[in-house]
């Protein structure tokens, strides 16, 4: 039964809520309150380019985000570049993952990083081999730093903490050991090519908020930007927004405006979606024309970028390198001209051999709430909220950190959600 179906926020949640509605016959509005579609995950005009908010990667196993851009028609083995995971400094050393099974290819890997001992790979494997004979799970209170206490320091600080604050943008010694278990059980045991990098060769919008906002308009779906949703309602026959009659609601806005929106309707609800609590991501954007690093993404030492990125390997934008600084509270605090001109001295003191031209900012962009905290025992806001309201978002409860992956899973369950 066709039924009017209001998403209310268009970041990839929503757009893949809405795409699913359409799909399932559903009549659908999006409201947006930005004229711009995409959310935290959307291009930026600089005018002499365009870059996006904030350096986006994924990976083999977000395979619900690779159909839902396959669905759309972006032609996903152009538009993604698909690397083994390496996790590797400007001068070679690290971790790279042959290809195959992820499993065996793992412990390959260890065992042939030469710049670790023997020390040091012996402690990282038996650490991983426990977490799979029990299943990839934990105690809930657990910390990625408690869960990981018995591997190297070397292992630590090289692996373990940038990986966990790439996955959960959270802080090893905060993090959800959970989570991040899960994370590593998805990447290891989806199969073939399942812990590949996919990097970006297009801007995030062209990855999936353009290609949505043209399937739905062809699809009939109304969408409304520039429109903030001021309330809702339920009444006899579904819920209102604005006054205006829908069968039911989808709630994909930040948890923040969701809550707002969810209060007078369900108060448990808004209460666990206002307690999150948020971890800002910062990107860098320079230009040193000439300048070329060794692989597209590459791992940095110190701080305070984990990685960078060669823009001109990506998406022929030469000499642009994007900086990422996750778990970035400590330099905003400090501000950003302070952490531009940090990252600017990091990236000469480490990248010297690669640089090309003098290295020159171009735009530091912050995103203060880029993702919740993920830490140990967090309670998320649940999926469902009331009869016919249903929330779609990377921060709802679920076994995923705030990841594109997260966003589209949530979206496509909010529809299973009214359907059930």
């Amino acid at each position: 039964m066709t039924q009017r179906v209001a998403v209310v926020g268009g970041g990839w949640a929503g757009l893949a809520a809405a795409v699913e509605a359409c799909s399932r016959g559903h009549a659908v509005t999006l409201f947006e309150m930005s004229a711009q579609l995409g959310g935290r995950a959307r291009k930026v005009d600089l005018g002499e380019t365009i870059v996006d908010n904030g350096q986006h990667i994924l990976i083999g196993a977000y395979l619900q985000t690779l159909a839902l851009m396959r669905r759309l028609g972006v032609p996903v083995d152009e538009a993604l570049l698909r690397t083994p995971l390496a996790l590797v400094g400007p001068d070679g050393g690290g971790l790279v993952l042959p290809r195959g099974p992820a499993v065996p290819a793992f412990a390959r890997a260890v065992l042939n990083n030469l710049h670790w001992s023997w020390r040091d790979r012996f402690s990282l494997l038996g650490a991983a081999t426990g977490w799979a004979l029990r299943g990839f799970r934990c105690a809930p209170r657990l910390s990625v730093a408690e869960l990981c206490a018995g591997i190297s320091p070397r292992v630590l600080e090289q692996l373990i903490e940038p990986l966990c604050v790439a996955a959960l943008n959270t802080p090893a010694h905060e993090a959800s050991a959970g989570v991040f278990l899960r994370v590593l059980k998805d990447a290891l045991f989806s199969g073939a090519g399942s812990a590949d990098l996919l990097l970006p060769r297009r801007h995030l919008s062209a990855l999936l908020p353009e290609p949505a906002e043209h399937w739905l308009t062809q699809a009939g779906a109304e969408l409304r930007l520039g429109q903030r949703v001021m309330s809702i309602a339920p009444g006899d026959e579904g819920w209102s927004v604005d006054g205006e009659r829908f069968d039911a609601v989808v709630l994909a806005a930040p948890a923040l405006e969701a809550a707002r929106l969810a209060r007078p309707h369900a108060a448990a609800w808004a209460n666990a979606a206002e307690a999150l609590r948020y971890q800002p991501i910062v990107t860098v954007y320079a230009q040193s024309l000439g300048s070329h690093l060794p692989r597209p993404m590459v791992a940095l030492s110190s701080q305070p970028a984990q990685y960078v990125f060669d823009l001109g390997q990506l998406r022929a934008q030469p000499g642009w390198l994007a900086f990422v600084i996750s778990g970035a509270q400590p330099w905003v605090d400090r501000g950003m001209e302070a952490t531009a001109l940090a990252t600017l001295a990091q990236a000469r003191d480490e990248l010297e051999a690669h640089l090309g031209e003098p290295l020159s900012l171009r735009r530091a962009l912050t995103e203060k709430r880029a993702t919740f905290s993920c830490t140990p025992g967090l309670v998320r806001p649940s999926q469902r909220i009331a009869p016919g309201l249903v929330a779609a978002a990377d921060y709802c409860a679920g076994p995923y950190p705030a990841t594109l992956e997260g966003a589209v899973r949530s979206g496509l369950a909010a529809i299973d959600a009214l359907s059930a």
